[in-house]
Parts: C-alpha cells; sequence; structure tokens
C-alpha cells in the first residue's frame, strides 16, 4: 500500500508526513491571521475616526481597496480551517494540505498590497501623498525581499542531501533518547 511506504527523509507515512505538513501549515497561519486580523481592525476603525470625512478621493479609494485586500487575505487565511471541517475524516488529508499550502500562498500574495495601501493611507495623510507613495513602494518591495526573494536564496543555499540515518532507525527499532542512554 502507498500509505504504508515510508518517505525517505524522516521515515514517514504519506498521511504522518500530510498530518505534519497540515501542523505546520496552521501554525503559520496561526501567526499571519493575527496580523491580518490587527489590520482589518484598525482598517475598520479608520471609517468612524474624526478626520476620515476630509479624506480625499485618492485616500478614499487607497482605503476601500485596502480594507477588501484585507478581508480577502483574511478569507485566504482562514479557508484552510474550513475546508478541513468540510473534508473531515474523508480520507482527504493529502489534498487538504495542497489545497491548503495554496490558499495560504494566494493569501500572502494578497496581503502584500494590504500592508502596502495600509501604509501608503497612513504615511499620505500624515506626512503627504509623495512620501505615502514612497513609504507604499518601500513596503511593497520589503514584502517582496522578504517574502519571495530571501525563502527562493535559502533554499537554493540551504538544499544539501538528507543527513544519514541512525543505525538504529535503519533497521527498524525506535530511536532511544538521550534521557535513555544515559548510565
Amino acid at each position: 500500500m502507498a500509505d504504508r511506504r515510508a518517505h525517505s527523509a524522516r521515515n514517514e507515512t504519506p498521511l504522518e508526513r500530510a498530518d505534519r505538513n497540515f501542523a505546520e501549515l496552521l501554525q503559520e497561519l496561526r501567526v499571519t491571521q493575527t496580523g491580518v486580523q490587527i489590520l482589518f481592525a484598525f482598517l475598520l476603525t479608520l471609517a468612524f475616526t474624526p478626520r476620515f470625512p476630509d479624506l480625499d478621493s485618492f485616500q478614499r479609494a487607497t482605503y476601500v481597496t485596502t480594507l477588501l485586500l484585507a478581508v480577502l487575505a483574511a478569507a485566504l487565511f482562514t479557508a484552510p480551517a474550513a475546508l478541513h471541517r468540510s473534508l473531515f475524516q474523508q480520507n482527504a488529508k493529502p489534498t487538504i494540505v495542497q489545497v491548503s499550502s495554496r490558499l495560504a500562498t494566494a493569501g500572502l500574495v494578497v496581503l502584500m498590497p494590504a500592508f502596502t495601501g495600509s501604509v501608503l493611507l497612513v504615511v499620505d495623510v500624515t506626512l503627504g501623498r509623495t512620501a505615502g507613495i514612497i513609504a507604499g513602494a518601500g513596503t511593497l518591495v520589503g514584502c517582496l525581499l522578504l517574502w519571495g526573494v530571501l525563502p527562493k536564496l535559502v533554499g537554493r543555499s540551504g538544499r544539501t542531501d538528507p543527513p544519514p540515518m541512525p543505525p538504529e532507525a535503519e533497521s527498524g527499532s525506535s530511536l532511544r533518547s538521550a534521557a535513555d542512554r544515559l548510565p
């Protein structure tokens, strides 16, 4: 059976790997979702501030676009939980992991312009249009570098052969913890 075949680098079955990958993805989503919720709450409150009626049409368009991008990012980041809940116990974990990973990636792509728009709006209102555009562009470039370029660079430099398996793992016996080996 394919599910019984062990994955070579971690000595895990495909289902164990899917479980681990989903747990790691959920942890990543917990981090990003908190940031999106804070951004969304901030944007929601702006419309009720005394200065909001003074915004010009560019600032209002930036606000509405950024608000909608934040909502879309929140929806993309919460979709994996809904997908998992809908397909729970239907032997779909590998598919759930694959689709959820794509949803999370799409969420990050949408979050970049949401961050950019937020910075653009706040700096535009406080320091002026030129400063806002510069700060927004800097935010976009920073996100692209940190979320796009850096992972590719780390991935290229960090690719090595997996470490050799300890003899007891290769023979199928269970690994003993360091505490078990103490005299």
